[in-house]
């Protein structure tokens, strides 16, 4: 015992506590909303990371570049789809990325329980929320935004209309606005009921993509059934649906429900309630979840 009292020493190694700037909850917040972004489209990450997010963001440019190109050879006067219609018609396309990169966002830190080392620093839940939902929202924006303004440019080299071109686009963003947040906040739910990444994609695609496939085909069974009435109030229960009759109420879209028959001003309001109600009981939940997450 008297040696190993002898041979015991205390080591100076020159611990110094932390005197340099500290940049608090905000630089925190917009630390990890960057993060969270580039991650989205695996910039930062692995190459096999950058795959998926940027075929999938091309496969949503590559038909607006064909439409611009036809539009200038053959020299029509106006574009061959609307500017709100084309996230409708690649809804696919979204739905795959927002069901891909919603796991990869929330899910990992589930998984590995790192969110409490996130609460341990100038950071509080509230923060944590509102990077990762405006990041999932910025990315969906700017996967879904980019084509329309390949579709603007295009309309201008092609010397279309000035005015009705630039109210389509301004249409178009409004419309993908709407989508994007509404998209993040159902996914990102979804992904955070789950540290699984596997279930996290395929429920996203569950409620995303083949509700929409449901919804499409009991809306085209009422309409041969001579019920054109119902059509407008099945779209509520899809999310593509619900931006289709917001934008064919507000944003003088067509629409793409059987017949045409897109929901009026006033059925339009209901479409629009229902669908911020959604964004924000996306958020209301989200808080609750990391409320118990982060303990």
């Amino acid at each position: 015992m008297a040696t190993d009292s002898a041979q015991t020493q205390i080591h100076n190694i020159g611990y110094r506590s932390y005197d340099g700037p500290r940049l608090g909850r905000a630089y925190a917040r917009r630390s990890l909303f960057s993060q969270s972004l580039r991650g989205a489209y695996g910039l930062g990450r692995s190459a096999k990371s950058k795959v998926l997010p940027m075929l999938l963001f091309a496969v949503m440019c590559v038909p607006a570049a064909i439409m611009v190109a036809v539009t200038v050879v053959t020299k029509v006067t106006d574009l061959p789809v609307q500017y709100t219609r084309y996230a409708i018609y690649l809804q696919a396309v979204i739905g795959l990325f927002i069901a891909a990169q919603a796991p990869q966002t929330v899910s990992r830190d589930l998984r590995f329980k790192t969110v409490p080392l996130y609460f341990s620093r100038p950071i509080e839940r509230v923060d944590y929320v509102l990077a990762k939902y405006a990041a999932m929202a910025s990315a969906l924006f700017i996967i879904t935004g980019a084509p329309l303004v390949v579709l603007y440019i295009g309309s201008l080299l092609a010397k279309l209309d000035f005015a009705d071109q630039t109210k389509g686009f301004a249409q178009g963003l409004v419309s993908v606005a709407l989508l994007s947040l509404l998209f993040a906040g159902l996914g990102l739910v979804i992904a955070a009921l789950t540290p699984r990444r596997g279930f996290g994609v395929a429920a996203v695609i569950a409620v995303l993509t083949v509700s929409f496939g449901a919804v499409s085909a009991v809306q085209a069974i009422a309409f041969n059934q001579g019920s054109p009435g119902a059509v407008q109030w099945l779209g509520l229960f899809s999310p593509i649906t619900l931006i289709d009759g917001v934008q064919t109420a507000f944003l003088g879209s067509s629409s793409a429900f059987p017949g045409g028959h897109g929901p009026g001003s006033g059925t339009g309001v209901v479409y629009l309630l229902v669908v911020l109600a959604l964004i924000l009981g996306s958020y209301a939940v989200l808080m609750r979840r990391y409320r118990k997450v982060g303990l």
